[in-house]
This record gives C-alpha cells, sequence and structure tokens, in this order.
C-alpha cells in the first residue's frame, strides 16, 4: 500500500475519485467524491488482489546488485531475488527531508517531519510552528489551530490553486486542456514552486488569522525559534512540512542520483543502468507523475521499456 497507511488521518485525495482509479479498476460511489486516507488504502489491497500477482509486503530489498544477466535483488528476510529487469517503485514520499536551520537539532520541544504527525489531540493547548507551504504545511496547520497556538512559517508566501473554477474540478480542466500530459521540460519552467488547492477554507483561514503565518524563523535555541526580526518566542513543538526526495539508497551506485537526490532518467528510464526503471518521481513523464490518477500511465510506458531490454539479454544469454 506505499506511503498511505502512513500518512495524517484527515488527508484525502486532492484528485476526484472519477480521475483517482486505474485502467477497468475504478473507485466507485459518487465520483465527484475526495477519497479520504482509508478509503485509498483499501481501494490499493483491492486492486493488488485484483491483479493476481505475487505481493510480497512486509519485505524490504535492502539492496539490488548487478548480475551477469541482470539483477540481483536482496530482501531483509535473506532471500535473493535474480532479475533481468528492476522497477524502483518506491515513490516520492518515502524519504522525509528536514529543514535545515541553526540549532533545530538541539530544539527542546518535539520536532517531527510531517510524515509522523496522525492527527491533532497530542499537541491540544501548545505553541506549535508548521514548517513548509505546500498542501501538507498548510493543511496540518489549518488542523493544529483548532486545538493549539499555531503559526505557518514559510520561505516564500503561500501560493494558492482555486480547487474548483468555473464549478468545475481543477483536474477536469488539467484534461480537457491537456496540461496532464505536458513534457516535464515545459513544466519546469511553468510550475514555480508549490501550489495548495483549495476551495476557500485555507485561504480565509490565513487571511483572518486563524492560521498565523510568518516569514521562516532564522534560528532555534533550546525552547525558543528565533524570528527574522530577532524577537524570540517559546514554541512547544515543530512540525516539518518540508518535503521529500525518492527513496532509493538499496540502489546503491545503480540510482545515479543527481545534486537533487534525484535519479538521472529519461521517462523513467535509467540513463546510468540498462534494465532499471523508476515509477512515481516528481514531473517524472507528466504533472501526474507521482499521483494515483497519473502513475499507471508511467507504469505502462516503464514496463515496456524494462520488459523489452530483459528480452534481449535473455536472447543474448541464449545464443
Amino acid at each position: 500500500m506505499g506511503s498511505w497507511p502512513s500518512y495524517y488521518e484527515s488527508l484525502r485525495l486532492f484528485s476526484p475519485a472519477r480521475y483517482s482509479g486505474f485502467p477497468g479498476f475504478g473507485f466507485g460511489g459518487d465520483p465527484d467524491r475526495y477519497p479520504a486516507r482509508d478509503e485509498v488504502v483499501a481501494h490499493l489491497q483491492r486492486y493488488a488482489d485484483h491483479l493476481g500477482v505475487e505481493v510480497r509486503t512486509g519485505t524490504r530489498a535492502v539492496a539490488v546488485e548487478p548480475a551477469e544477466a541482470g539483477f540481483v535483488v536482496r530482501t531483509d528476510d535473506g532471500v535473493e531475488l535474480d532479475a533481468s529487469g528492476v522497477i524502483a517503485a518506491t515513490g516520492s514520499f518515502a524519504n522525509p527531508v528536514r529543514s535545515s536551520v541553526a540549532g533545530l537539532e538541539r530544539f527542546a520541544g518535539r520536532v517531527m517531519h510531517a510524515a509522523q504527525y496522525r492527527e491533532p489531540s497530542p499537541f491540544a493547548g501548545q505553541r506549535v510552528v508548521v514548517v513548509g507551504g505546500g498542501n501538507s504545511g498548510v493543511q496540518i496547520a489549518y488542523e493544529l489551530a483548532q486545538v493549539s497556538d499555531v503559526t505557518l512559517a514559510t520561505r516564500e508566501p503561500v501560493v494558492f490553486a482555486v480547487q474548483r473554477p468555473l464549478g468545475r474540478d481543477v483536474h477536469f480542466w488539467f484534461r480537457v486542456t491537456g496540461f496532464d500530459r505536458f513534457p516535464p521540460a515545459v513544466l519546469r519552467r511553468v510550475v514555480r514552486g508549490p501550489l495548495v488547492l483549495d476551495t476557500g477554507a485555507y485561504r480565509s483561514a490565513l487571511e483572518d488569522g486563524t492560521v498565523d503565518t510568518r516569514a521562516m524563523f532564522t534560528a532555534v535555541d533550546q525552547d525558543e525559534v528565533v524570528w527574522a526580526d530577532g524577537t524570540r518566542e517559546h514554541v512547544d513543538a515543530l512540525v516539518l512540512a518540508t518535503g521529500y526526495r525518492p527513496a532509493l539508497g538499496y540502489l546503491g551506485d545503480l540510482a545515479g542520483l543527481d545534486e537533487r537526490g534525484v535519479p538521472r532518467q529519461r521517462s523513467g528510464v535509467s540513463l546510468v543502468r540498462p534494465g532499471l526503471g523508476f515509477v512515481g518521481l516528481e514531473l517524472q513523464r507528466s504533472f501526474a507523475s507521482n499521483t494515483l490518477r497519473g502513475v499507471h500511465r508511467d507504469a505502462a510506458h516503464v514496463a515496456a521499456a524494462v520488459s523489452a531490454h530483459a528480452r534481449t539479454v535473455r536472447t543474448l544469454t541464449r545464443s
């Protein structure tokens, strides 16, 4: 089920059910609803059962190593699997990135990444600062504001995108305009920084002060944060909604990571190691590459490329 079971309890898909299923296997029910976390988990479980393939849950790949005919995959239970091709489908949300702020490692209060956050009750009555102006940061701050004194600290102003322009979900417009299929090179010029999808509730909360917003603090000193104007304030907890990098440590040098920690690939096919592919990377082939509504298109492309290489390897081996 990937990362979904460990996400915060109130999380919902940003895309309606009608756009979030897989080919021949939709969510069912009201197509315009936004499925909740537990519904997504159940849907993924049903889909795995529907595929009728071997799925080894609770098994972690600890190393993928080159072999004469492809690869050897070593798992944490001591099993070795021979493979002529490997697709790394660990996605974009399994390796949390922590903010680099002076003194953070010595903070006397609670520090957690958004990946560890579940629900607001443990923070009731506390002074909390949420770091990060993307969807997760804004949503968590909005939820925490119901029970705590919360500030959203960001390096750049929060940029909102209307969830339902002209009465239709934005993902409808992504499809009819062809935006979903813009190539990555174009998207990197168009999409600059995170956009927060909003029906109006989040923007209102920030504008009316329900969620206090400030420029990112400059340092942490014991149980205090130092704001940009030099003032100090006691804080009980910091929640870091500071993003993720691909979790590809098990690939070792095969991953071919660049300076951003992203594998060198084109459309999900490795530029470093033949027979290696990736699924779920941000802007891998389209704007929707690391989402449920877009990953199936990438998966079909990468599977075809890796399978073609595997057939070539087998043919050469037999020869």
